[in-house]
């Protein structure tokens, strides 16, 4: 839809000064016209012409301009980041999720993973797995197919590489990937899911994942694993225990409930707890999945294009005439 309308170039308050100078001298070449009458030398045309002429940057300055507006639509804009952990206690047979048991923890995270794929069809994904460091697996891409088989490949760090669980590993992978969707993506709404056991066996004070909260619209912390514990493998569905280089005895991990919430409270976001018997589906996270994938953002945007060029055009002619008629009066005069 396109109207007319006025958008000085150089701002309502300068263009409106030019335009009420511009009218106050028009009504004034009209006034002395009339009051010389017979006294000057000045013709009705010339009058016509210097009125014309202020007439014409008055309007110049308030800058005529055809307005177009343009209305976008945008639906089912949602971006789904998901972190999981993948420390060594992970493999821990200790989780519950629905209503299967006594399954390994990393086990529990691919079923979460497998249902916050289906609460969330027709969006983007991205997968995170982070142990010792955080590293972005799956860039943001439309194929749920590739998230899930993301989560099917999930494995564990190797024993050789552990060193101990630092539940911030994640954060510098997260912000970066959050901050890019940011910035190349201002209009989507991103939603965070971490899974995790809450586990943390450095002595380290843990950084906190606030500084994530500007870059997503809601988030859920997934715990899994038991307030129990279990023995970790050396490898999934191992015999052999990884050894308490303190006790020499084999170490038991034991799910931290209590870091789960503390990190959903510092996302601003919600926590589940698989070893209630809960899953993604039968929370209230399932719910907000259908109304940020149902959301649809409008916004109109409206573009001026001025049209300065006819009053230009008429300017310069008036212009013309004026120094046409001003040239040939002086050739009368000098002869």
């Amino acid at each position: 839809m396109s109207s007319f309308t006025f958008a000085p170039a150089l701002g309502w308050v300068a263009g409106s000064v030019i335009a009420a100078t511009m009218a106050v001298a028009a009504v004034a070449v009209i006034w002395l016209h009339a009051v010389r009458r017979g006294a000057s030398d000045e013709t009705p045309g010339m009058c016509i012409r210097r009125c014309a002429a202020c007439v014409l940057v008055a309007l110049m300055a308030l800058t005529p301009c055809i307005a177009t507006t343009t209305t976008t639509r945008a639906v089912s804009a949602t971006d789904v980041v998901i972190a999981t952990d993948v420390t060594k206690s992970m493999d821990v047979a200790d989780a519950t999720y629905g209503d299967q048991e006594g399954i390994s923890r990393l086990e529990a995270a691919r079923l979460a993973i497998d249902d916050i794929v289906k609460a969330y069809p027709n969006s983007s994904y991205a997968g995170i797995s982070f142990g010792a460091q955080g590293t972005l697996d799956v860039p943001l891409t439309p194929d749920a197919q590739a998230i899930d088989n993301w989560a099917d490949a999930l494995e564990t760090e190797p024993a050789s590489v552990v060193s101990g669980s630092l539940m911030d590993s994640a954060l510098d992978a997260l912000q970066r990937t959050l901050e890019h969707l940011h910035e190349s993506r201002p209009d989507d709404t991103v939603i965070l899911y971490v899974i995790t056991d809450g586990e943390q066996t450095v002595p380290h004070l843990r950084r906190t994942f606030s500084a994530l909260r500007p870059f997503v619209k809601d988030s859920c912390v997934i715990g899994v694993g038991s307030t129990q514990g279990g023995k970790v493998p050396k490898s999934a569905g191992s015999d052999q225990w990884v050894l308490d280089p303190d006790t020499g005895q084999p170490g038991v991990s034991v799910m931290d409930a209590e870091q789960v919430k503390a990190i959903a409270d510092e996302l601003g976001g919600s926590s589940i707890l698989t070893a209630d018997g809960m899953t993604v589906a039968d929370r209230s996270i399932e719910g907000e999945a259908k109304r940020w994938t149902q959301t649809q953002s409008v916004k109109e945007r409206t573009h001026l294009a001025p049209v300065t060029w006819p009053l230009t055009m008429l300017l310069l002619a008036v212009l013309a005439w004026e120094a046409g008629a001003w040239l040939a009066q002086s050739r009368r005069l000098v002869r």
